[in-house]
């Protein structure tokens, strides 16, 4: 009998840990989710910002120059 309520306790000192842990994961979440709700990351930048989406030497090449390209560097 003493067993029993040995196994019953520890089934239910894991329930406890893992509801509590639950509810710390879950409010983690959503103190990130409100932090970064209003984070607009499609804004101009300020300052002297370097735009980096076109190449300095930007040149139409072949398929075949653009697989090698692949090949050597890992693109």
């Amino acid at each position: 009998m003493k067993s029993w309520f040995k196994v019953a306790y520890q089934t239910v000192k894991v329930f406890v840990l893992f509801t509590g842990c639950t509810i710390l994961f879950y409010y983690g979440i959503m103190w990130l989710n409100e932090e970064y709700q209003d984070y607009h990351r499609y804004d101009e930048p300020n300052g002297a910002a370097v735009k980096v989406v076109a190449s300095a030497n930007e040149t139409d090449s072949t398929w075949f120059e653009r697989l090698i390209l692949f090949y050597l560097n890992g693109e």
